[in-house]
Protein backbone atom coordinates (compact mmCIF):
# COMPACT_ATOMS: atom_id res chain seq x y z
CA UNK A 1 0.00 0.00 0.00
CA UNK A 2 3.02 2.77 0.64
CA UNK A 3 4.30 1.75 -2.74
CA UNK A 4 1.01 2.23 -4.34
CA UNK A 5 0.21 5.48 -2.36
CA UNK A 6 3.52 7.11 -3.88
CA UNK A 7 3.01 6.12 -7.45
CA UNK A 8 -0.79 8.09 -7.00
CA UNK A 9 0.44 11.06 -5.65
CA UNK A 10 3.22 11.40 -8.14
CA UNK A 11 0.87 11.33 -11.18
CA UNK A 12 -1.39 13.44 -9.44
CA UNK A 13 1.70 16.27 -8.74
CA UNK A 14 1.96 18.30 -12.22
CA UNK A 15 5.50 19.16 -11.40
CA UNK A 16 7.81 17.03 -13.88
CA UNK A 17 5.06 18.11 -16.82
CA UNK A 18 7.54 20.50 -18.49
CA UNK A 19 10.19 17.54 -18.57
CA UNK A 20 10.50 16.61 -21.94
CA UNK A 21 9.88 12.68 -22.96
CA UNK A 22 12.83 11.10 -24.66
CA UNK A 23 11.33 8.61 -27.11
CA UNK A 24 14.42 7.21 -29.37
CA UNK A 25 17.95 7.20 -27.75
CA UNK A 26 20.61 8.68 -30.30
CA UNK A 27 21.67 5.22 -31.45
CA UNK A 28 18.28 4.41 -32.70
CA UNK A 29 17.94 7.49 -34.50
CA UNK A 30 21.00 6.58 -35.97
CA UNK A 31 20.04 3.08 -37.21
CA UNK A 32 16.44 4.05 -38.69
CA UNK A 33 18.51 6.32 -40.55
CA UNK A 34 20.67 3.74 -42.29
CA UNK A 35 17.78 1.40 -42.61
CA UNK A 36 15.92 4.31 -44.66
CA UNK A 37 19.04 4.62 -46.63
CA UNK A 38 19.51 1.45 -47.53
CA UNK A 39 15.87 0.56 -48.48
CA UNK A 40 16.10 3.56 -50.90
CA UNK A 41 19.56 2.17 -52.17
CA UNK A 42 17.77 -1.34 -52.77
CA UNK A 43 14.33 0.49 -54.31
CA UNK A 44 16.51 2.44 -57.03
CA UNK A 45 19.03 -0.20 -57.91
CA UNK A 46 15.57 -2.82 -58.34
CA UNK A 47 14.55 -0.42 -60.80
CA UNK A 48 17.61 0.81 -62.48
CA UNK A 49 20.17 -1.25 -62.32
CA UNK A 50 20.49 -4.79 -64.21
CA UNK A 51 21.16 -8.43 -63.54
CA UNK A 52 22.97 -10.73 -66.54
CA UNK A 53 22.55 -14.46 -66.93
CA UNK A 54 23.04 -17.76 -68.86
CA UNK A 55 20.88 -20.79 -70.19
CA UNK A 56 23.07 -23.51 -70.57
CA UNK A 57 22.59 -26.45 -73.59
CA UNK A 58 23.69 -29.43 -74.54
CA UNK A 59 24.94 -29.44 -78.71
CA UNK A 60 26.65 -30.64 -81.20
CA UNK A 61 29.42 -28.97 -83.26
CA UNK A 62 28.39 -29.79 -87.27
CA UNK A 63 27.78 -28.10 -90.45
CA UNK A 64 24.48 -26.35 -91.72
CA UNK A 65 22.97 -28.87 -92.94
CA UNK A 66 23.56 -31.57 -90.94
CA UNK A 67 23.82 -35.17 -91.23
CA UNK A 68 21.53 -38.20 -92.15
CA UNK A 69 21.41 -42.00 -91.44
CA UNK A 70 22.00 -44.25 -94.27
CA UNK A 71 20.27 -47.43 -93.53
CA UNK A 72 20.59 -50.67 -95.88
CA UNK A 73 18.13 -51.62 -98.97
CA UNK A 74 19.05 -55.09 -97.94
CA UNK A 75 19.14 -58.14 -95.65
CA UNK A 76 22.38 -60.11 -95.49
CA UNK A 77 26.07 -60.13 -94.77
CA UNK A 78 28.55 -57.08 -95.40
CA UNK A 79 30.74 -58.87 -97.50
CA UNK A 80 33.17 -55.98 -98.08
CA UNK A 81 33.48 -52.24 -97.46
CA UNK A 82 33.65 -49.87 -100.28
CA UNK A 83 34.63 -46.43 -98.12
CA UNK A 84 36.51 -44.72 -95.54
CA UNK A 85 35.16 -42.67 -92.79
CA UNK A 86 36.57 -39.06 -93.11
CA UNK A 87 36.35 -39.79 -97.00
CA UNK A 88 34.00 -37.00 -99.05
CA UNK A 89 31.15 -38.82 -101.15
CA UNK A 90 29.40 -38.70 -104.30
CA UNK A 91 25.75 -38.84 -104.47
CA UNK A 92 25.31 -42.72 -104.97
CA UNK A 93 28.98 -43.49 -104.24
CA UNK A 94 29.40 -47.07 -102.86
CA UNK A 95 29.64 -47.75 -99.31
CA UNK A 96 29.51 -51.81 -98.97
CA UNK A 97 28.70 -54.87 -100.78
CA UNK A 98 26.24 -57.43 -99.14
CA UNK A 99 25.61 -60.96 -100.37
CA UNK A 100 22.11 -61.48 -100.16
CA UNK A 101 20.09 -64.53 -101.10
CA UNK A 102 19.28 -62.98 -104.65
CA UNK A 103 23.48 -61.95 -105.42
CA UNK A 104 25.71 -59.33 -104.46
CA UNK A 105 23.82 -56.11 -103.65
CA UNK A 106 25.61 -52.51 -103.24
CA UNK A 107 24.99 -49.61 -100.60
CA UNK A 108 24.90 -46.43 -101.75
CA UNK A 109 25.38 -43.27 -100.67
CA UNK A 110 21.88 -41.40 -101.08
CA UNK A 111 22.93 -38.16 -101.21
CA UNK A 112 26.92 -36.70 -100.84
CA UNK A 113 28.70 -35.71 -98.15
CA UNK A 114 31.37 -36.58 -95.78
CA UNK A 115 31.48 -40.32 -94.26
CA UNK A 116 31.57 -39.83 -90.79
CA UNK A 117 30.79 -42.84 -89.04
CA UNK A 118 30.73 -46.39 -90.64
CA UNK A 119 28.70 -48.61 -88.85
CA UNK A 120 28.45 -51.76 -91.19
CA UNK A 121 31.79 -53.92 -91.14
CA UNK A 122 33.39 -57.02 -93.05
CA UNK A 123 31.41 -59.92 -91.72
CA UNK A 124 28.61 -58.59 -90.58
CA UNK A 125 25.17 -59.42 -90.63
CA UNK A 126 22.59 -56.49 -91.54
CA UNK A 127 18.77 -56.71 -92.08
CA UNK A 128 16.71 -54.43 -94.16
CA UNK A 129 16.35 -51.20 -92.66
CA UNK A 130 19.57 -51.52 -90.13
CA UNK A 131 21.72 -48.47 -89.84
CA UNK A 132 24.64 -48.68 -92.16
CA UNK A 133 26.73 -45.02 -91.89
CA UNK A 134 26.33 -41.66 -91.10
CA UNK A 135 27.11 -39.13 -93.80
CA UNK A 136 27.53 -35.08 -92.92
CA UNK A 137 25.52 -33.02 -95.70
CA UNK A 138 28.69 -30.93 -96.69
CA UNK A 139 30.24 -30.69 -100.60
CA UNK A 140 33.57 -28.50 -99.07
CA UNK A 141 35.88 -29.80 -95.62
CA UNK A 142 36.56 -26.16 -95.36
CA UNK A 143 32.96 -25.40 -95.08
CA UNK A 144 32.51 -23.46 -91.45
CA UNK A 145 31.41 -25.47 -88.90
CA UNK A 146 28.19 -24.22 -86.81
CA UNK A 147 27.19 -25.23 -82.81
CA UNK A 148 23.30 -26.31 -82.98
CA UNK A 149 22.10 -26.34 -79.33
CA UNK A 150 18.78 -27.67 -77.89
CA UNK A 151 17.56 -25.48 -75.38
CA UNK A 152 14.28 -26.61 -73.55
CA UNK A 153 11.09 -26.10 -75.05
CA UNK A 154 9.62 -23.97 -71.92
CA UNK A 155 13.02 -21.96 -72.16
CA UNK A 156 13.53 -21.48 -75.90
CA UNK A 157 11.52 -17.74 -75.90
CA UNK A 158 13.96 -16.24 -73.85
CA UNK A 159 17.01 -16.57 -76.59
CA UNK A 160 17.82 -13.94 -78.51
CA UNK A 161 19.00 -13.50 -82.22
CA UNK A 162 22.65 -12.29 -81.81
CA UNK A 163 23.02 -13.13 -78.14
CA UNK A 164 26.67 -14.50 -77.52
CA UNK A 165 27.20 -18.37 -76.70
CA UNK A 166 30.54 -19.27 -74.88
CA UNK A 167 30.72 -23.39 -75.87
CA UNK A 168 32.76 -25.46 -73.85
CA UNK A 169 34.08 -28.18 -76.02
CA UNK A 170 34.40 -32.21 -75.12
CA UNK A 171 37.68 -32.59 -76.87
CA UNK A 172 39.22 -29.21 -75.81
CA UNK A 173 40.00 -28.91 -71.88
CA UNK A 174 38.49 -25.21 -71.20
CA UNK A 175 41.14 -24.88 -67.67
CA UNK A 176 43.63 -24.74 -70.62
CA UNK A 177 42.17 -22.91 -73.30
CA UNK A 178 39.18 -21.62 -72.49
CA UNK A 179 35.50 -21.72 -74.42
CA UNK A 180 34.83 -21.30 -78.34
CA UNK A 181 32.90 -18.21 -78.78
CA UNK A 182 29.73 -17.76 -80.90
CA UNK A 183 26.43 -15.77 -81.62
CA UNK A 184 22.86 -17.18 -82.29
CA UNK A 185 22.02 -17.09 -85.48
CA UNK A 186 18.41 -19.00 -85.58
CA UNK A 187 16.25 -19.90 -83.08
CA UNK A 188 13.41 -22.80 -84.00
CA UNK A 189 10.35 -21.61 -84.60
CA UNK A 190 8.51 -24.43 -82.62
CA UNK A 191 10.06 -27.55 -80.07
CA UNK A 192 11.11 -30.36 -82.13
CA UNK A 193 10.63 -34.27 -81.74
CA UNK A 194 12.85 -37.22 -81.15
CA UNK A 195 12.74 -37.98 -84.67
CA UNK A 196 13.25 -34.55 -85.79
CA UNK A 197 16.57 -34.27 -84.19
CA UNK A 198 17.53 -37.48 -85.48
CA UNK A 199 16.75 -36.57 -88.89
CA UNK A 200 18.95 -33.32 -88.88
CA UNK A 201 21.92 -34.97 -86.58
CA UNK A 202 22.02 -38.48 -88.21
CA UNK A 203 21.98 -39.88 -84.93
CA UNK A 204 19.70 -41.40 -82.59
CA UNK A 205 21.51 -41.87 -79.68
CA UNK A 206 21.95 -37.94 -79.58
CA UNK A 207 18.67 -37.02 -80.41
CA UNK A 208 17.25 -39.43 -77.46
CA UNK A 209 19.81 -37.86 -75.57
CA UNK A 210 18.78 -34.35 -76.16
CA UNK A 211 15.10 -34.85 -75.73
CA UNK A 212 15.36 -36.77 -72.20
CA UNK A 213 13.41 -33.54 -70.90
CA UNK A 214 11.17 -32.76 -73.39
CA UNK A 215 11.03 -31.50 -76.95
CA UNK A 216 13.38 -29.14 -77.28
CA UNK A 217 14.14 -26.00 -79.40
CA UNK A 218 17.17 -25.90 -81.82
CA UNK A 219 19.26 -22.84 -81.36
CA UNK A 220 21.56 -22.41 -84.25
CA UNK A 221 25.23 -21.22 -83.06
CA UNK A 222 27.25 -19.30 -85.97
CA UNK A 223 30.92 -20.03 -84.34
CA UNK A 224 33.51 -16.30 -84.43
CA UNK A 225 35.99 -16.88 -86.83
CA UNK A 226 39.67 -15.61 -86.31
CA UNK A 227 42.74 -15.72 -88.42
CA UNK A 228 45.09 -16.03 -85.21
CA UNK A 229 44.07 -19.59 -83.76
CA UNK A 230 45.16 -22.63 -85.07
CA UNK A 231 41.66 -23.91 -85.34
CA UNK A 232 40.55 -20.57 -87.11
CA UNK A 233 37.85 -19.52 -84.76
CA UNK A 234 37.63 -17.51 -81.44
CA UNK A 235 38.40 -18.75 -77.99
CA UNK A 236 37.80 -16.85 -74.79
CA UNK A 237 42.39 -17.87 -74.59
CA UNK A 238 44.62 -15.81 -77.11
CA UNK A 239 45.44 -18.98 -79.16
CA UNK A 240 43.16 -21.83 -78.13
CA UNK A 241 43.73 -25.22 -78.92
CA UNK A 242 46.78 -26.20 -81.14
CA UNK A 243 44.59 -28.08 -83.48
CA UNK A 244 41.61 -28.46 -85.15
CA UNK A 245 37.95 -29.08 -83.80
CA UNK A 246 36.11 -31.46 -85.33
CA UNK A 247 32.08 -31.80 -86.36
CA UNK A 248 30.15 -34.53 -84.75
CA UNK A 249 32.07 -33.12 -81.55
CA UNK A 250 29.70 -32.46 -78.12
CA UNK A 251 29.39 -28.76 -76.74
CA UNK A 252 27.97 -27.41 -73.90
CA UNK A 253 26.36 -23.70 -74.48
CA UNK A 254 26.18 -20.63 -72.51
CA UNK A 255 23.59 -18.67 -73.89
CA UNK A 256 24.29 -14.87 -72.56
CA UNK A 257 20.18 -13.77 -71.72
CA UNK A 258 19.07 -10.02 -71.93
CA UNK A 259 19.63 -8.54 -69.07
CA UNK A 260 16.79 -7.88 -67.05
CA UNK A 261 16.14 -5.17 -64.01
CA UNK A 262 15.69 -6.84 -60.36
CA UNK A 263 11.99 -5.39 -60.09
CA UNK A 264 11.36 -7.46 -62.94
CA UNK A 265 11.24 -10.63 -60.79
CA UNK A 266 8.98 -9.39 -58.30
CA UNK A 267 6.38 -8.45 -61.15
CA UNK A 268 4.02 -10.98 -62.24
Amino acid sequence: MQFRQKALSKLQSPEELDVPVRFARPQGRLALAVTVVVMAAASFWAFTGSVSSKLSAPGLLTHAQGSYLLQSPYAGQVTRVLAEEGRLLSPGAPLAEVSTDRGVRIVRAVAGGRLTTLLAKTGSVVTTGADVATVERVSDPDEPLVAMLYVPGDEGGSVSVGAAVDLSVQSVPQQRFGVLRGRVQAVGRAPQTQAQVAGFLGDTRLAEEFTQRGKPVAVLVRLERSSATRSGYRWSSADGPPYAVDSTTPVTGAVHLSDRHPVDWLLP
